[in-house]
């Protein structure tokens, strides 16, 4: 008998039951018209389940090496979850990318559209949005007084985003939810159109008073200081890698990886015009018509007809991609937030894994150029192929492992990696495409060190080879500056982007540092297996793994 199997269904038997979220997001029907309980008790329920599920695997043995990676992956993430809850971070965080409040928004992106059962889930779930809002409220009251409390910085922006889903911005969320919805592939109307409108004024009165409070009785009682200090940043840091890292050893690369990529960014300019600075190169790459969209949804189209495209040439030689997992959907987002972000398909596959765009209301250029790896990061061979194969593979991993876990540097770790592979295998070979994969690499090496830096409080080395304000110790305005010197985004973009490091320590740095372990295990495998190294039989082997941390992922590998 597989006793950790077991262990892990019915661990993710009892978190669905009690996360009706995550049961939406997998495709799993029954609970949609439900939100998890925010208040108190739901989070100290949840942390429950972790723990008993902790005894029960600490009191088994695997049977053989397939249960033995399940266990380490498992009681790895269950253990940090519980670590972070019993210090205080779990509940009382809010920040301005990941936050119950951003899940209760977010999960009806994944509802569907059509009928008049879905239209009800949707008028439900609307209608309670107020009751569990004022739940999370009085969760982080209470968190707040027990000083456990996210930085003014993360309340105050936050607040900002309750008013722009209220239609701030221009766009209604829930009047443009509304609209999406059809029966028999027309409009609503009737008494089920009149409830949902009602429904949709119940929450945008919920989500009204719920901005008010984070603004009027959370914020003025929060630490100025966003930093948030090393005991704090290394569970952030290990909960993001899965892996407990030298953060000085790291910081320090994270600033000879950005002069590396830098000094290549600057040789790809000079193949884009002889003689041009990285500057320059951009500027004649934005003023190029064949590689800028001025429409969103013309850009969405460009997307999928790469990722399809992309799709179509990997499967079968570079990856063995399973049937469900060769479609994907490319999608505007319904907010405008200015994120890119990937779902998964749904359990049964009938909803397809989708990549995300957020766009911002000012921007009106799209550069095909910047974008060409953003595709590979978001589709194949990144999150698209590791986690729809993931979701396929019911025959190696169990339920908790396809569907239950997450690591993000061993997502975003992949997904970096994969930029890095399709310049490997020769799609890359058009200089603007190249640097805009270096730019988009030197954004993500940025990060690792504006983000131990400001959240340590560390000096900025005297001798950097930017000559960045020699051993000044590191402020969140030091970080907008060398932000804005390394990484040629808009500014709201970057003003964004800033915010979520400072409101999810640790997170930021996860993608780069991921894909440094990603790359060391290749190398690892590469000269272990010798002559009968296969490029194709790595990739095969780790993905098949599953997502898990990077520790007992790189312990895993080194066992195959």
């Amino acid at each position: 008998m597989r006793r950790v199997d077991d262990i892990a269904e019915k661990y993710m038997a009892d978190m669905l039951a009690a996360s009706p979220i995550r049961s939406t997001m997998m495709g799993i029907s029954g609970q949609d018209h439900e939100f998890d309980d925010f208040s108190p008790s739901g989070f100290a329920a949840k942390a429950d389940l972790d723990r008993a599920a902790l005894t029960d695997l600490d009191a088994v043995e695997p049977v053989d090496e397939r249960e033995r990676i399940a266990k380490e992956a498992m009681r790895e993430r269950l253990a940090l979850a519980v670590e972070r809850y019993d210090a205080g971070d779990t509940a009382s965080n809010i920040s301005v990318l990941f936050s119950p409040l951003h899940s209760m928004r977010m999960v009806f992106d994944q509802m569907g559209n059509e009928g008049a059962e879905n239209a009800a889930n949707v008028a439900s779930r609307m209608e309670k949005l107020s009751a569990k809002l004022r739940d999370l409220a009085e969760t982080l009251k209470g968190e707040a007084a027990a000083g456990h409390i996210s930085a003014r910085r993360q309340i105050t922006e936050v607040a900002k985003q309750t008013d722009n889903w209220n239609g701030a911005s221009g766009d209604d969320f829930f009047l443009n939810r509304i609209a999406r919805l059809t029966v028999d592939g027309k409009p609503l109307e009737g008494a089920l159109r009149n409830r949902l409108e009602e429904a949709a004024k119940q929450a945008k009165t919920g989500l009204s008073e719920f901005g008010a409070f984070l603004r009027d009785e959370l914020a003025p009682v929060a630490p100025e200081k966003d930093a948030v200090g090393r005991e704090k940043y290394s569970r952030g840091s290990r909960t993001s890698l899965g892996s407990d890292i030298d953060l000085e050893e790291a910081y320090a690369w994270g600033w000879e990886e950005l002069h590396r990529i830098e000094t290549e960014m600057t040789r790809t300019a000079d193949r884009i015009k002889s003689g041009a600075d990285v500057d320059e190169a951009i500027a004649l790459l934005d003023a190029d018509p064949d590689e800028v969209i001025t429409d969103k949804n013309a850009f969405r189209d460009w997307m999928q007809e790469l990722a399809d495209a992309t799709i179509a040439d990997m499967a079968d030689t570079h990856f063995d991609i399973p049937e469900p997992i060769r479609r994907i959907e490319c999608m505007i987002a319904p907010t405008s937030d200015g994120t890119i972000y990937y779902t998964g398909p749904s359990e049964d596959f009938t909803r397809p894994g989708r990549m995300w765009w957020s766009v911002p209301p000012e921007q009106e250029k799209f550069s095909k150029w910047r974008e060409v790896t953003t595709v590979y990061h978001e589709g194949v061979p990144g999150h698209h192929l590791q986690i729809g194969q993931t979701a396929f593979r019911s025959e190696l991993l169990n339920r908790f492992q396809r569907r239950g876990m997450m690591c993000s540097g061993h997502a975003e770790g992949w997904a970096l990696y994969s930029e890095r592979l399709m310049e490997e295998l020769g799609y890359l070979e058009k200089p603007g495409n190249k640097l805009g994969m270096l730019d988009g690499q030197a954004f993500r090496a940025t990060r690792v060190i504006i983000d131990i830096g400001m959240h340590l409080e560390l000096r900025i080395p005297k001798d950097n080879p930017f000559g960045f304000a020699p051993g000044q110790v590191w402020t969140p305005e030091l970080g907008w500056d060398f932000l804005r010197a390394h990484c040629r985004m808009g500014e709201a973009f970057l003003r964004f982007e800033l915010n979520r490091y400072l409101g999810w320590p640790g997170q930021a740095p996860s993608y780069k540092i991921g894909e440094r372990i990603w790359l060391n295990a290749r190398e690892e495998y590469m000269q272990r297996k010798g002559e009968a190294f296969n490029l194709k039989q790595f990739h095969t082997d780790a993905l098949n793994l599953g997502p898990m941390g990077l520790d007992p992922f790189q312990d895993a590998m080194k066992r195959l």
